[in-house]
């Protein structure tokens, strides 16, 4: 396709006079302003039109003129006279939702025609008189029955011979008060509306102003200089030039020749269909007519005329030919933030996670390289290697060195029990023997007692021991099924079973091993190599232990037995069945689900990471296709 060159267009489009400009649009000279401009003018809003049905509003702002005004400033009837039908009418908020008005001109003999779009509703229809009740029913389905706003845009396209090629957007009307049925924000509601379209710099902001109240004070302009203060992109729209008092016309005068409040694109009256000519049924065309006459006969404002600075038909083109002209403006830089939007986006997509084939052999090898994947990282963590940011054996032995501090903090308690038994033998435990015996079940029971002491802390160590682990599991399972919320779900599911299942057998183990403790048992040699430690190294058997002075030694010396033995054999219990036997049966469920898991169902994705990929893959779609649209007017 070769490239877009207008020529001379917008000075074709200026250098039109007052009568051309009403030829252009007047039905009894239809074909002049097609034949001569529409050409040029056309392609410019077709392509705008283009890039907004395939969504690059979404990523960046587009050229575009927007209406705005304060209830009752006359705005439905500047938008009826523009595009020759029926708009909604009323008192109170009327336009609820964003309105695009995309007007336009057929050759001569073509049957008018309109589409109206939103949501996922598009109607085409080819009676005039249906417009009106097509925009409330769609109102009434986005914003809902009554007098509430929403911002979801609604297109209305008119097709005819009698409009000019123009593309606007109607936005509420702002409202001071609310009225019965509307929230006491809808001031703010429809001002935070506005300002969402009104503020963006590729914005033509359409200010529709009454003759016949004071400009400064109107909140549609306001808001508009708030936005816009240099008024570079701003054009007002004065209305309703017949109820302006009498006297008064000079200020309306000072007011379009920019010497209130000035702006750069300036200011154009209108008069549009009075409420008592719309109940006398005064066509639009006949309307058109008798405004020109008006402003011709009028005292004050006929010099109007020759400025272009009054009627509806003026008006028109001045809007196509300030939209033509922004949009011819902002193609370059748009080409730009194109360009960089689409280097980002790729490079954000390439950054994202893959997502599985279609085919389904190659899902189902996917799904089991998933799988193993999974698996190989969970072998990987039972056998002491880091894969998540937390490193599992530093934290075990951390545990477990608190459970060895809890073995070695429970001596001190234990030597003076078994010492106040040694010193109080003969007045509490003294059964029927001599004085200077004693009794081995006396101390035997000491040992027994105090080393159950120890088994809530043993089984307190399992489950804190137990949550450690299965977070690591969970965190490799959140890490290798990120996209596929099946398998992880069936993931966890299996890691809380089987650690359950582990931490039961391992509390029943733990269990056994103090019942076992209570045969006070070890060997001698262990034993005497203990006691030297304590006592005199040339020591060889117990009978310098045969005072009963020496038991609190010999106990202690045992305890220390205890103490080295649950130091290591509740951790490797623990180690066992927690981490290595429950990383080998998780590892043996996993594989069972590439028989029996239905693969499409597996590899269902649902998380922010598919949605954000399959979100830049459409970005990058649609920014490619508007690249190449551009590439023809650049």
């Amino acid at each position: 396709m070769d490239k877009w060159n207008p020529v001379d267009s917008d000075e074709e489009i200026q250098s039109l006079s007052e009568e051309e400009i009403g030829k252009g649009i007047s039905k009894e000279m239809d074909g002049v302003f097609h034949s001569h401009l529409s050409g040029r003018v056309r392609p410019y809003l077709d392509l705008i039109d283009s890039l907004r049905l395939m969504g690059i509003d979404q990523d960046l702002p587009l050229p575009a003129i927007t209406v705005i005004g304060d209830q009752s400033s006359g705005k439905s009837s500047v938008l009826e006279a523009l595009s020759g039908v029926a708009l909604p009418r009323g008192s109170g908020i009327v336009t609820r939702c964003p309105l695009m008005l995309k007007l336009r001109k057929l050759k001569g003999g073509v049957q008018w025609k309109a589409i109206i779009s939103y949501k996922d509703t598009t109607t085409e229809f080819t009676d005039p008189t249906l417009v009106e009740g097509y925009v409330n029913e769609a109102q009434n389905e986005l914003a809902g029955d009554g007098v509430g706003i929403c911002d979801e845009l609604i297109s209305l396209e008119i097709m005819s011979p009698e409009v000019c090629d123009l593309t606007l957007i109607d936005l509420p009307g702002i409202a001071r008060v609310p009225v019965k049925g509307q929230p006491d924000n809808i001031g703010d509601q429809i001002k935070r509306l506005i300002l969402s379209f009104i503020e963006k710099s590729e914005t033509i902001n359409l200010v529709v102003v009454p003759c016949n109240v004071d400009i400064a004070t109107t909140e549609a302009l306001k808001m508009a200089q708030e936005v816009d203060p240099e008024g570079k992109r701003t054009l007002a729209i004065l209305t309703k030039p017949d109820l302006v008092d009498r006297g008064t016309e000079k200020n309306i005068l000072e007011i379009v020749h920019n010497q209130v409040i000035p702006l750069s694109k300036g200011y154009i009256v209108v008069k549009c269909r009075g409420q008592q000519q719309i109940q006398d049924k005064i066509s639009l065309a006949e309307a058109t007519r008798m405004e020109r006459d008006f402003f011709r006969q009028h005292k004050y404002f006929s010099c109007l005329l020759n400025e272009e600075k009054a009627t509806t038909q003026c008006l028109a083109t001045k809007l196509t030919q300030d939209l033509v002209g922004h949009i011819k403006n902002s193609l370059p830089t748009l080409s730009e933030q194109i360009k960089k939007e689409l280097w980002e986006s790729r490079k954000s997509l390439s950054q994202c996670v893959g997502g599985p084939p279609i085919d389904p052999p190659q899902r189902k090898n996917f799904l089991v390289d998933t799988l193993t994947q999974f698996n190989n990282n969970i072998n990987r963590l039972s056998a002491g290697e880091v894969v998540n940011d937390d490193n599992l054996f530093v934290l075990l032995r951390l545990h477990f060195q608190k459970w060895k501090d809890e073995l070695e903090s429970s001596q001190n308690s234990y030597s003076i029990m078994v010492q106040d038994v040694v010193d109080e033998y003969d007045l509490k435990h003294r059964g029927r023997e001599l004085p200077g015996f004693s009794d081995y079940k006396v101390f035997e029971l000491v040992v027994q007692r105090l080393v159950m002491n120890l088994q809530g802390p043993a089984l307190d160590t399992l489950r804190v021991i137990r949550e450690t682990i299965e977070k690591q599991f969970s965190d490799v399972s959140k890490t290798c099924f990120s996209n596929y919320p099946f398998l992880q779900c069936v993931t966890m599911n299996k890691i809380d079973k089987i650690q359950s299942s582990q931490e039961a057998k391992v509390e029943e183990r733990i269990k056994e091993q103090f019942k076992m403790e209570q045969l006070v048992y070890t060997q001698d040699t262990i034993y005497f190599k203990t006691l030297k430690k304590q006592g005199d190294p040339s020591v060889e058997n117990c009978t310098e232990y045969d005072s009963r002075s020496k038991y609190p030694e010999m106990l202690q010396a045992y305890y220390e037995i205890v103490i080295q033995r649950l130091a290591d054999q509740i951790p490797m219990l623990i180690q066992f069945f927690l981490l290595k036997e429950s990383a080998r049966v998780l590892c043996s469920e996993m594989l069972g689900l590439i028989e029996g898991v239905d693969v499409d169902k597996a590899l269902c994705e649902g998380s922010d990471c598919s949605r954000r990929r399959n979100d830049l893959q459409g970005r990058i779609e649609r920014l490619s296709l508007a690249q190449e649209k551009l590439s023809h007017f650049l």
